[in-house]
C-alpha cells in the first residue's frame, strides 16, 4: 500500500481527531447503536404481519409485506402507532423535531412551509455526535430548503438511481421495453442497493451511522392495474374486506390493489436494506425502523383526515439484542422517535420536545401494555393544499385518540374540511379524467384518484351519496367514535345523550393537553394560522433557498 502524502495525511488525523472529541463528548450511556431508518411517502399501516396483531377482516389479509413480517418476527411491532400530522411536511416537521407539529412554526404547514433553524433536528443532532448520517430519497418537504433537518442534499446518496421513488411507472416503463418483470424489478432493488452501499463506503472505522431511507413509490400516482400486474394482487380479493367507507366496487378494489403493490415495493426494499446490513456485519449492531408519515392517498378518511385511515401507520422496530416477536400495545406518536433516536446516539435532548423516547420501550422483554401512561396521542392538521378553501383559509383540526374512542374537534366547522368543489362538479369534468389526475380540480387536500373520481361521479345515486357526503360534505364542530363497536369510525355519537359524559371528558382532557402545549390554535387569539404566512397564498422562497418538489407529486 502507498504511503499518503502528508497534506492528506494531516487531513485524515485531522478528521479522525475531531471524530473523537465528539465520540467522547457523546453520552457514553448510550446504546450507540446504527440507526437504519426507513419511512415510506403515504404508506399507512399495510404489512401482512398486521393482519394476525388485528384479527378482522382487512386490507392486511390480501397485502404481503414478507420483509416487514421478517422484521416483525425478529423484532417489535407496535399495535398503536399514528402520526401527529396526517400530511407530509407537518409530520415530517414533528417526527424530525420531537415537537408537535403546531410547535414547528412554518413546518406546521405543507404549501409555504419553511425550516425554522434554530429548531433542533435529530439527523443533524446525530451528526454532531459523531455518527454518520445519510439520506436517500425523501426526509423533509415540500419545504424551504427541501430536507433542511437533515442538510438539504449534503448528505444525499442517490447517485445509483432515484427509480425506487416510482416504482410502478419504472417498472411498468422496463417491462413494455421488453424487461421480465423480475429482471426489472432488479434494476430497481439494485439502486437501493448501490445508494445504500455507497453510504456505508463513505464510514469512518468504527464510527456509528444513520440512514434515513424515505422512498416516495406509496406517494400518488401510480399505474392503473400495477399491483396485479407487478405483484400480482388480485383485486377481487379485496372484495369484503373493505372499510365503511370505501365503496367495494371494481374501480375502487383496484385502485386500492395498486396501492397496495407499492406498499409491498417498500417491503422489496426493506429486504435489499436488510441484506446489505447482514452481508457487512453490520445487522446485530443497528435499529432497524420502519414506518410512513400517514395513510392512504387520494381516498375518503385517509390522508388530511384525523380518522385512523389518516393517522395510523405501521411501526416496526428489529432491536439489537432485543427479544423477538414482542407486540407493544403503548400508543407511541411518531414525534417519540427523535428523543429515542437522541438517546440512542447519545445526544442531549434539546428544550421544547413533547415526544418521550421509547428506549424503555424496545429494552423490555414483556409484549402488551409496558407504561401505564402511554394510553393516548394527540393528532391534528391545519393547512394542505394552499388554495384548498376560498380566501386561503386552513381546515384546523385536533383529536385525542384513546383504546376505546377518537374525539375530533372541527374548529371550522363552516368550511370544507377537503377542500371547495372548485370544477370537480361541472359538467365534462369527470369524463375528462381530470379527477383521477389531477389533485387541484376540486377538493384539493384529497389527492387525485380513480377513488375520488369514481365516489363523485356516483354521488347522486342513493346506495353511494353517502360516501360522498362522508368524504367531501361539511363536518361537525364535534365528532366522537366509539372504536368497540365501530372501528371503522363512520357513526359520529358526539351528540347521542348516552356518549354525552365521555365527550365533555375526551374535549375537556383534549383542549387541556393543547393548552399545556401552547398550541396556537387554542392559546392567545388562536388566529396564528388564520394569517399570512400560514393563510394566504403561496410566499416566495427565501433568496437562494428555492425548494425542490418529491418525485411524485407536489403535495
Amino acid at each position: 500500500m502507498h504511503a499518503l502524502p502528508p497534506l492528506r495525511r494531516l487531513i485524515c488525523l485531522i478528521g479522525f481527531a475531531a471524530l473523537a472529541l465528539r465520540l467522547a463528548a457523546a453520552d457514553s450511556a448510550a446504546p450507540r447503536w446504527n440507526i437504519l431508518f426507513v419511512f415510506a411517502d403515504d404508506w399507512g399501516r399495510y404489512a401482512s404481519t398486521y393482519a394476525a396483531i388485528d384479527g378482522k377482516p382487512s386490507l392486511n389479509d390480501v397485502i404481503k409485506t414478507p420483509n416487514v413480517d421478517r422484521m416483525a418476527r425478529e423484532g417489535t411491532t407496535f399495535r398503536n402507532a399514528f402520526v401527529n400530522a396526517p400530511s407530509c411536511t407537518p409530520c415530517r416537521s414533528s417526527l424530525l423535531s420531537g415537537r408537535y407539529f403546531f410547535n414547528t412554526g412554518r413546518g406546521a404547514i405543507l404549501q409555504g412551509a419553511v425550516w425554522d433553524e434554530k429548531i433542533p433536528s435529530f439527523p443533524l443532532m446525530l451528526r454532531d455526535a459523531g455518527y454518520h448520517i445519510g439520506k436517500s430519497y425523501k426526509v423533509w418537504s415540500p419545504g424551504t430548503p427541501a430536507d433542511a433537518p437533515i442538510g438539504g442534499q449534503a448528505h444525499a446518496y442517490e447517485k445509483a438511481g432515484r427509480a425506487p421513488n416510482n416504482f410502478s411507472e419504472e417498472a411498468t416503463e422496463r417491462v413494455e421495453k421488453g424487461m421480465t418483470v423480475a429482471a426489472a424489478r432488479e434494476e430497481i432493488l439494485a439502486q437501493v442497493r448501490g445508494n445504500f452501499d455507497a453510504f456505508l463506503a463513505d464510514r469512518k472505522p468504527g464510527q456509528p451511522w444513520h440512514f434515513f431511507f424515505g422512498p416516495t413509490t406509496t406517494h400518488r400516482k401510480w399505474i392503473k392495474g400495477s399491483g396485479k400486474a407487478l405483484w400480482g394482487i388480485e383485486p377481487e380479493k379485496l372484495k369484503g374486506k373493505m372499510p365503511a367507507f370505501l365503496p367495494d366496487v371494481p374501480e375502487v378494489r383496484q385502485d386500492v390493489a395498486d396501492y397496495l403493490g407499492e406498499c409491498q415495493a417498500v417491503d422489496a426494499y426493506v429486504g435489499v436494506l436488510r441484506a446489505r446490513l447482514e452481508a457487512a456485519g453490520e445487522l446485530d449492531r443497528t435499529l432497524i425502523v420502519i414506518s410512513g408519515d400517514h395513510g392512504m392517498p387520494g381516498v375518503p378518511s385517509g390522508k388530511c383526515n384525523l380518522y385512523d385511515h389518516g393517522t395510523a401507520v405501521a411501526l416496526v422496530m428489529r432491536v439489537p439484542g432485543g427479544k423477538a416477536g414482542r407486540v407493544v400495545d403503548d400508543f407511541v406518536c411518531l414525534p417519540d422517535l427523535a428523543p429515542t433516536f437522541m438517546e440512542v446516539g447519545g445526544a442531549k435532548p434539546p428544550a421544547g420536545l413533547y415526544g418521550r423516547s421509547l428506549v424503555s420501550l424496545l429494552k423490555s422483554d414483556r409484549s402488551g401494555q409496558i407504561e401505564a401512561d402511554r394510553t393516548w396521542v394527540i393528532t391534528g392538521r391545519e393547512r394542505h393544499v394552499e388554495d384548498a378553501r376560498e380566501g386561503y383559509l386552513p381546515y384546523p383540526m385536533r383529536a385525542l385518540r384513546t383504546k376505546d374512542f377518537v374525539y375530533i374537534r372541527n374548529f371550522a366547522a363552516d368550511r370544507t374540511p377537503m377542500g371547495d368543489a372548485k370544477t370537480a362538479l361541472q359538467p365534462g369534468v369527470i369524463a375528462s379524467g381530470a379527477l383521477a389526475e389531477t389533485t387541484r380540480v376540486g377538493f384539493a387536500d384529497m389527492d387525485g384518484s380513480p377513488t375520488k373520481e369514481w365516489i363523485i361521479a356516483h354521488r347522486e345515486d342513493p346506495q353511494w351519496k353517502w360516501h360522498y357526503d362522508h368524504a367531501f360534505g361539511k363536518r361537525p364542530g364535534e365528532e366522537l367514535y366509539d372504536l368497540r363497536k365501530d372501528p371503522d369510525q363512520v357513526k359520529n355519537v358526539a351528540n347521542e345523550p348516552a356518549y354525552a359524559k365521555t365527550k365533555t371528558e375526551m374535549a375537556a382532557r383534549l383542549m387541556k393537553q393543547l393548552t399545556d402545549a401552547k398550541d396556537p390554535r387554542v392559546t392567545g387569539d388562536g388566529m396564528t394560522f388564520e394569517r399570512p404566512p400560514f393563510s394566504g397564498p403561496l410566499p416566495a422562497a427565501p433568496e437562494g433557498k428555492k425548494g425542490r418538489k418529491s418525485a411524485k407529486t407536489e403535495n
